[in-house]
């Protein structure tokens, strides 16, 4: 169970007769609690004594619960064939497991024959640990050329030993190959050789590469965070759809979603009706309409049956006329109106449909029915972008608070920022001491600070004031001019962050020109209750609002930004009946696995990355 600290405690104590096993995981437990002390900068509390049961993970105020004991976890995957185990619970575990025989499964990293080929050491990872678990296998079990060979995969069974040269770390004396998928290294992508990480972006086989895999754990372990900080705070997840008819942003760079295209070659090949059959089709519905005419002249009750018969064939031969009328208005295979637009009513919903944006307005439509929710999922952006910082895919945290101001949205993204960074210090400490060795050396101290500082507070125009003063005092010089009113960019964003305060910024009170419609006008008439966080190395991380809940206010915006008011009434209704004051934000979610990893392109920290000429 947990401290109210969020800190790990042990659930067994010497007098329950403890094993050798709990005893190793009561380590990991107090070396897991000496890294959150670090950060906390407070004592870490002493393993209980005596625990009954493993009781669910509780939270401080803050929410700041890390992780569960790793006694309540068994060393053996729970579906794992012939009772194989995680290779990161066998690492963690120490010396504890030595003498047993276990069965370990995985893909060779790399091997070496030895001996005069009759032994072979292979690192085998099976994807849970940032370490391999080094395999000696003998020659009497299989021949080590067809063992340790990068990319085989291998099910062994073995013998926990210490080794001979590290006696405090382990290695596993094979006695049984259960299972060799054999790798041929020369066909295999991966093989022997040093590929640059932009070349994985193109390649199905990057999550065999050690720093996607560290990347990947990095970024699984930041999405637990996330659901672990929103759930334990109130919040309800939230499935916000992908298919929408709005544009949340107001960009315009959206993908559309038609099956326009998929009919258009065959209504291409289609002869468009001639003038002579449209006009005779015409022709007939007046000769119809001048019958009825003459039946309702005679007034006789015998002739309602023949008007009735009259009218309804009027109605068949008018949908006729406009199909005939509609292949005449064929462009390229693509129907359109009279006024020369794409048709839409002969499309899957009848109406225009994107690609979602962003699932903020579906969020405030269930946060002003169930007070807190979060939305965690992809949305999509059709911009023409190949910068390092732009993906076509990419994935929101948006939660929405009903009955909050921006102070309080603001508090809530400070915490679960560092919530995240809390966490994946504690969980993920190899991965990140990889990438602050082999990519930035800041990284491990960056996300250290972050985690642990409180995040200073100043309004939009107190960090244009401080900009200008140091232009004008020679410290900076922008390519961007700096003038208020402006959209600060990333250059304005990370000197903030990264060299006047040296940790993460909010920016608050933002010019109402350069934001979203939807966010709540201030008293000055001039500005918006909106916020951005900053933080070193990445800029903006986090963009928020109070949202506008007053229905005249929110009216006039939309006119402003020429949308169409009909198109929003639903979102107009939310403040219609039982409007409430509520705010949100949202968190890019691979800019946090940026952040995290120092990684410098965007494109290596989503599994498949999706951008602008690439679909791989």
């Amino acid at each position: 169970m947990s401290s109210p600290g969020g800190r790990i405690i042990a659930v067994a104590s010497d007098s329950d007769g403890i094993t050798a096993d709990i005893r190793a995981i009561k380590e990991r437990v107090v070396e897991m609690n000496a890294r959150l002390a670090k950060l906390e900068g407070t004592p870490a509390p002493a393993p209980a004594k005596a625990a009954k049961s493993s009781a669910a993970p509780s939270a401080d105020g803050s929410g700041n619960n890390i992780a569960a004991s790793a006694a309540d976890v068994p060393l053996e995957h729970p579906f794992g064939l012939n009772g194989r185990v995680v290779i990161a619970k066998l690492l963690a575990s120490g010396n504890a497991h030595v003498g047993k025989e276990l069965v370990v499964g995985g893909w060779v990293q790399n091997g070496r024959a030895a001996a005069g080929g009759t032994i072979a050491f292979i690192n085998v990872v099976d994807g849970s640990s940032h370490d391999p678990i080094q395999i000696v296998v003998e020659k009497d079990l299989i021949e080590p050329a067809k063992i340790k060979t990068i990319g085989t995969s291998v099910l062994i069974r073995g013998t926990v030993v210490t080794k001979e040269n590290k006696p405090e770390e382990i290695e596993l004396k094979a006695t049984e190959i259960i299972h060799l998928g054999p790798c041929d290294a020369s066909k295999y992508p991966m093989a022997g050789k040093h590929i640059p990480i932009e070349q994985l972006r193109r390649k199905h086989f990057r999550s065999r590469n050690r720093t996607i895999q560290a990347m990947f754990r990095i970024r699984n372990a930041l999405a637990a965070a996330t659901h672990q900080f929103f759930q334990q705070n109130g919040f309800m997840y939230l499935h916000s759809p992908l298919i929408t008819s709005s544009d949340c942003e107001g960009a315009g760079e959206m993908f559309q979603v038609t099956t326009l295209l998929k009919e258009a070659p065959e209504r291409a090949k289609k002869t468009p009706e001639s003038a002579e059959s449209i006009a005779a089709s015409a022709k007939e519905i007046a000769d119809k309409q001048a019958k009825i005419a003459e039946l309702e002249e005679e007034k006789k009750k015998s002739n309602k049956k023949k008007i009735k018969k009259e009218q309804e064939a009027i109605v068949a031969l008018e949908h006729e006329l406009e199909q005939k009328k509609k292949t005449t208005r064929v462009v390229g295979g693509l129907p359109h109106t009279e006024a020369g637009e794409i048709d839409y009513s002969e499309d899957f919903f009848l109406k225009p449909a994107y690609l979602t944006v962003s699932g903020q307005l579906d969020a405030e439509v269930y946060a002003c029915s169930m007070s807190s929710v979060y939305t965690f999922g992809p949305t999509f952006r059709a911009e023409e972008s190949d910068t390092t910082r732009h993906l076509a895919e990419f994935w929101m945290i948006e939660p929405e608070i009903a009955f909050c101001d921006l102070e309080g949205d603001m508090a809530c993204a400070e915490q679960y920022v560092q919530f995240c960074l809390k966490h994946v210090l504690a969980t993920c400490r190899p991965e990140m001491e990889f990438f602050t060795e082999k990519f930035d050396p800041e990284t491990l101290a960056r996300a250290e600070r972050v985690s642990s500082t409180p995040f200073v507070r100043l309004t939009y125009t107190e960090a244009i004031d401080k900009l200008l003063a140091d232009v004008a005092a020679g410290v900076i010089t922008f390519e961007e001019e700096v003038s208020w009113g402006i959209d600060l960019s990333s250059e304005h964003e990370r000197y903030l962050a990264e060299k006047v305060y040296n940790g993460p910024v909010i920016l608050y009170n933002y010019p109402k020109d350069i934001k979203a419609f939807y966010m709540k006008l201030n008293d000055d008439n001039k500005t918006v209750a909106a916020m951005d966080v900053l933080v070193p190395g990445i800029g903006e991380l986090v963009g928020g609002s109070q949202r506008e809940d007053r229905l005249d206010v929110l009216t006039a915006r939309m006119k402003e930004n020429d949308l169409d008011v009909d198109g929003y009434a639903w979102y107009l209704h939310l403040r219609e009946f039982g409007g409430v004051p509520h705010s949100g934000f949202g968190l890019g979610f691979e800019r946090l696995v940026l952040f995290a990893t120092g990684l410098k392109n965007i494109r290596d920290v989503i599994p498949f990355p999706r951008a602008w000429k690439e679909l791989h």
